[in-house]
């Protein structure tokens, strides 16, 4: 009877310890900070006041640099792809299916596990508000990949960025304003509707990308301090980029989320462009040090003190540095790659041992070039050459050092050889397209991932993001797509095409598994360009809209298949010009 009231007492505190911890959200639970994480495209490490840059405007970034943990080396994919999928699975692209910038080579497979599946699985809400280029078709889309809700595009690049239309969780969504302020109101809106639970937003910003697209207010200040068109263009997208990051981070002061929210900002590669990046050798798609050291910042007030780590680290590292950071259960997930670097970025003089970092431009697997990185040493093999550069006296890799260092030279190359073969036999492209699920509505066949033959070619000439084909003149050309299907299913086909008056006439037929159905063109659509304010002259297509010719309906069997387009008849100069194939659900 005595240990009663003991016994009691212990109770009641217990209880009012838990009472405080559910009134002010700081349960074990809610311990679980919230994870922002800002991914600039194209915008290289030059491209940042605080790295010397004296004529940019950057103070929202430099202030979070010099209040927060800032990484000195840190190294991501020479493009855009390969780093998403490094950055969002936390291994080495070549692991993960993706080996370039399109043509379905960006396609992430569908088996990764994602941050954004790690996240949603332990009570985590999940939103992308930008450029996924990871996969547009079901089983890598955003929603299919973690995300409970996606606004932006899947392609590597977008046409317009003035009130274009987006998408939102597969539909359409039309927006007004310019592109960055509009996905970063969305990413506020998200935050804003999740502040009392936990959330991860990932926010991957397109620019600054091109097309080289900037509100008037910005490029003219660039321009009046001397630059020409497009780095006016570029350095006022990344002022634009900065003004948005100061939106987002001013948000979460007032919603009282400071301390309990990691805010991260990278960079995917390096600047698109020659311009300056600190006297470092390589732009964009180098595997030279320009083209892959990137800002990297991680503020986390009252976690996270002012600090420069100089230890090597990257992409492959947010990931399972996130997972200890957010106190998760351990995921299951692919072999990583990356590490834990949490003890550098929370802990006063936090160490890890010396490793080599290593990098490579896309997954040929005859030709094993690629680079090799560590505290003080880059060993590039480059077009049968294997350079090595001390980055310690020589950061803008001007002196090969190679046969003076034979030793380091021939240990590091071996290191990479031995990494590239371990990375390549894992190597499988997710490239075909995948449709025919339960629970999709519609899938579109772009021309850019087309088969074709004969005369048939791209309007541009690289097949990217948006470009369409032209200069169908003989009926023995074709054009098609190889497809997995999940399951068979009907669909009702449209082609979008632009044909002129003087080419009508031309009949098509498409075919799929022995079934034939065809089709004439008898409507004229042949619209301008859509107006595009670029700066300069983009090499890319520009945009425009399409007409639609019914093709009937298929069923089109499960396993894999071809979609043929074939011409019956051409009674003109050509068939016209085709951006792609609609295929909507009917059962």
């Amino acid at each position: 009877m005595r240990q009663r009231p003991a016994l009691f007492f212990l109770i009641l505190v217990a209880c009012m310890v838990h009472c405080v911890q559910e009134k002010t959200g700081q349960s074990d639970k809610k311990h679980r900070p919230n994870v922002i994480l800002i991914l600039t495209d194209d915008q290289g490490w030059g491209d940042l006041s605080m790295h010397g840059n004296k004529r940019l405007s950057t103070p929202v970034i430099d202030d979070m640099a010099s209040r927060g943990a800032y990484f000195d080396r840190f190294y991501v994919s020479p493009l855009c792809a390969p780093t998403r999928a490094s950055l969002l699975t936390g291994r080495y692209y070549l692991r993960t299916g993706v080996s370039w910038v399109s043509k379905g080579l960006e396609n992430l497979n569908s088996d990764e596990v994602t941050l954004a599946e790690i996240f949603k699985a332990q009570g985590y809400r999940t939103g992308c508000f930008g450029k996924w280029h990871n996969g547009a078709h079901f089983p890598q889309h955003p929603n299919r990949q973690g995300f409970d809700e996606f606004i932006g595009f899947c392609a590597g690049h977008w046409n317009n960025y003035f009130s274009t239309t987006l998408e939102r969780n597969g539909a359409p969504y039309p927006t007004e304003g310019y592109i960055t302020d509009v996905l970063t109101a969305e990413a506020i809106r998200f935050i804003e509707k999740n502040k009392e639970r936990e959330f991860f937003c990932y926010v991957p910003f397109n620019a600054p990308h091109g097309p080289f697209q900037v509100p008037d207010r910005y490029f003219d200040k660039y321009k009046e301090a001397g630059f020409n068109d497009k780095d006016a263009a570029v350095y006022g997208m990344c002022e634009n980029i900065d003004d948005n990051l100061g939106k987002i981070r001013s948000k979460i002061d007032e919603l009282g989320l400071t301390e309990n929210t990691i805010i991260i900002f990278i960079s995917d590669n390096g600047p698109n462009g020659k311009r300056y990046n600190g006297g470092m050798r390589g732009v964009k798609g180098s595997i030279h040090e320009g083209g892959v050291r990137v800002p990297c910042i991680i503020r986390w007030p009252g976690r996270v003190s002012p600090k420069v780590i100089s230890h090597i680290a990257g992409h492959i590292d947010v990931l399972p540095t996130l997972v200890s950071m957010c106190n998760l259960d351990p995921p299951e997930t692919l072999p990583l790659d990356g590490e834990d670097i949490s003890d550098l970025i929370l802990k006063p003089g936090g160490s890890m041992p010396d490793r080599l970092f290593f990098t490579k431009k896309s997954a040929e697997s005859i030709v094993p070039d690629g680079a090799a990185r560590d505290r003080r040493y880059r060993l590039v093999i480059e077009r049968g050459d294997t350079m090595l550069f001390d980055m310690r006296s020589d950061p803008g890799q001007e002196i090969d050092i190679a046969s003076a260092k034979a030793g380091i030279t021939q240990s590091m190359a071996l290191a990479y050889r031995d990494w590239f073969k371990d990375v390549m036999p894992d190597f499988r492209s997710d490239a075909e397209i995948r449709i025919g699920f339960e629970d999709e509505h519609s899938v579109y066949l772009p021309a850019h991932e087309a088969e074709f033959s004969g005369e048939i070619h791209y309007m541009e000439g690289h097949g990217w993001a948006h470009d369409w084909l032209v200069n169908w003149i003989s009926k023995s050309d074709s054009v098609f797509w190889e497809v997995a299907v999940e399951e068979s299913t009907k669909y009702r086909l449209d082609l979008l095409y632009c044909c002129a008056e003087e080419n009508l006439g031309s009949e098509l037929s498409v075919r799929c598994n022995g079934q034939t159905s065809d089709s004439e063109i008898t409507m004229a659509y042949d619209p301008e360009y859509i107006p595009s304010p670029d700066r300069v002259k983009r090499i890319e297509v520009y945009e425009k809209k399409w007409a639609k010719l019914s093709l009937g309906e298929l069923l089109i069997p499960g396993g894999s298949q071809q979609i043929v387009l074939k011409a019956k008849s051409i009674p003109n100069k050509m068939v016209g010009e085709i951006k792609g194939l609609m295929l909507t659900r009917t059962i």
